[in-house]
């Protein structure tokens, strides 16, 4: 066997530790949570409180400015504040969402609404130049991880929809990601499509947190969705899919929701679920959803 040169083996070994050091560059995310103290920033597990203005990060650059000149000392009561007083991930955004942008969803879509005739509406999205964009909240209305989510009183079907959610600046630029939750009657929206508004806007309807990520480069496509749902503490559904499973670009969605619409503070985006429950699953009082986006983390609220 030929004797290795020390010099191109020592050379071999710097271009390794190079390529680490670049991955863990890639991997490098700023986490930025909503407390009732305060903004508090993370990277790599050290959390300080920071001055900024929450609607001021969603305006041209400012976000990618601001994590970038980032220099965190740990302060414990920042990281107990994110214990203990969390708040949703939100200023005055409003919160909008797509629809029917997985495959699997335009099936369960279609069936829900066929006894209704709308299946043809859902199939036909799926597939046109034009995605389905809807409202799903305002600010105030959303909550946050360790908070309750509610089904409406008035429906006999519904389910958690685990999505990834876009942070989206006022020029239109995705500047971060966090985890949201659309529920969802699908009784109301399986009698007639027309009621789309009612089986996704209502009190409690919307869950996005725990903070906003950050990422030095865009999400990976193969990033995991999955999603869990314990009921007096067995497991009672739970799914996965990854966001390469959408039919549509993250770039396209938000160039739709921007023709027509200003933001001056910014919005957010939810790109629409790939885990679809089955037609015998309901959600019951007490239930506790987990979404889990790799890259990302896990949002954990109960159904109220």
């Amino acid at each position: 066997m030929a004797e290795i040169d020390t010099a191109c083996l020592e050379n071999i070994l710097a271009c390794a530790r190079a390529s680490i050091l670049q991955l863990r560059s890639l991997s490098m995310s700023t986490q930025l949570y909503q407390t009732r103290s305060g903004i508090v920033a993370s990277q790599n597990e050290q959390y300080a409180f920071v001055d900024a203005s929450w609607d001021a990060l969603f305006r041209g650059d400012s976000l990618k400015t601001f994590t970038g000149s980032l220099s965190i000392v740990h302060d414990p009561s920042a990281e107990t504040a994110v214990s203990d007083a969390l708040l949703p991930p939100i200023g005055s955004q409003e919160v909008w969402a797509s629809g029917v942008t997985y495959y699997s969803s335009r099936l369960a879509r279609m069936e829900e609404s066929k006894s209704a005739g709308g299946s043809d509406f859902y199939s036909s999205v799926y597939v046109a130049d034009r995605p389905e964009l809807f409202f799903k909240s305002l600010a105030s209305r959303v909550r946050g991880h360790g908070e309750r989510v509610r089904i409406r009183k008035d429906s006999a079907w519904d389910v958690p929809e685990p999505e990834l959610t876009l942070a989206i600046s006022d020029e239109g630029a995705i500047i971060g990601y966090t985890v949201g939750n659309d529920m969802s009657s699908r009784s109301i929206e399986g009698e007639n499509p027309l009621y789309l508004p009612q089986a996704k806007s209502y009190e409690g309807a919307t869950g996005l947190g725990p903070c906003l990520y950050v990422l030095d480069t865009p999400i990976p496509r193969e990033s995991k969705i999955q999603l869990s749902i314990e009921r007096a503490g067995t497991v009672a559904f739970e799914g996965e899919t990854q966001v390469s499973e959408m039919k549509r670009s993250l770039e396209e969605l938000v160039g739709f929701l921007y023709r027509e619409l200003d933001f001056a503070n910014g919005c957010y985006l939810m790109t629409g679920t790939g885990i679809v429950p089955s037609v015998d699953f309901t959600l019951q009082s007490e239930d506790r959803i987990s979404i889990t986006i790799e890259n990302l983390g896990t949002l954990v609220q109960t159904v109220e």
